[in-house]
């Protein structure tokens, strides 16, 4: 029988997926005895005392969802950038050698030409983000022990209340205003609770190298923005259609869209697209 109540990490548990995987815990991977990291409770750039925490837990399980995931913010600071994605990365995996670690990265490591990107596929960042995240996935998968999850924008309900894509509408809304949505820029979305169902699977198997986790369906900017705009209707959305090739700052990714046969084929239960999701969870706060 399986040992109960060995230790785990999640870090970035403040965050929307990494709030996730701590409340399904229970759930998915009761097995598990999760300690879910804030940056409030543990700086992760001291290495110190992350390194002192880690001795004294011993956990057998690394989840690392920390990260700084604005593409704004990782322009406006890159050094700060590569510490957080990539050095805590780095010392997170030394740390977590020969137990099994969990890294979460990202669809925008591609640079969105064709879409539909297998893992396979070989990367093409067009921003420090995307190249942060590039980088520590090459170091999480030196270690055959370990496993890189790409995955797209996420959706659900954060304690931040701003890190999910709908959470992120929403507050652009009660702002009043048109919002403009490209109609040629396409994701792989999905509800957050989805993504921490399927990792906590992958984790439990074992499963090791890199699969894609997003949603079973590749939407458009604007085709998100109507599903949500239909799931409030009392925020009476102001949305206006808009190209990428119009866009006034930096080259934008068009189609970063997820191939997801591999997870699909690990996971006792498909991974659903967004439309599905929000039709068959009419209640689900989102």
């Amino acid at each position: 029988m399986e040992r109960q109540n060995k230790p785990a990490w999640i870090t970035g548990a403040h965050g929307l997926i990494g709030g996730y995987l701590a409340q399904s815990a229970p759930k998915f991977a009761p097995q598990w005895q999760v300690r879910a990291w804030t940056r409030a409770r543990l700086d992760l750039l001291d290495f110190h005392a992350v390194h002192r925490e880690f001795q004294r837990d011993r956990p057998q399980l690394v989840i690392h969802c920390a990260a700084l995931t604005s593409v704004a913010g990782t322009r406006a600071d890159p050094a700060l950038a590569r510490r957080v994605n990539i050095e805590i990365t780095q010392r997170l995996a030394e740390l977590a050698a020969e137990i099994p670690f969990v890294f979460f990265s990202t669809d925008l490591v591609f640079d969105g030409r064709k879409g539909n990107y297998l893992e396979t596929d070989a990367v093409n960042p067009i921003h420090i983000y995307g190249e942060t995240k590039a980088a520590a996935e090459q170091i999480v998968l030196k270690n055959p022990r370990h496993l890189v999850v790409r995955t797209s924008i996420n959706g659900g309900i954060s304690r931040a209340g701003n890190r999910g894509f709908n959470e992120q509408l929403q507050l652009a809304w009660q702002s009043g205003g048109k919002i403009k949505l490209f109609t040629d820029e396409f994701r792989s979305p999905i509800f957050a609770g989805e993504t921490a169902r399927a990792v906590w699977e992958l984790a439990v198997q074992e499963r090791t190298g890199l699969f894609h986790v997003a949603g079973a369906e590749r939407l458009s900017r604007w085709q998100i923005g109507q599903l949500l705009a239909g799931r409030r209707p009392g925020l009476k959305a102001n949305l206006e259609p808009g190209s990428v090739k119009d866009f006034p700052g930096p080259t934008r990714a068009p189609d970063t869209s997820l191939n997801i046969a591999k997870a699909q084929n690990a996971l006792a239960r498909p991974l659903p697209g967004l439309t599905e999701w929000l039709a068959t969870n009419p209640r689900e706060p989102f």
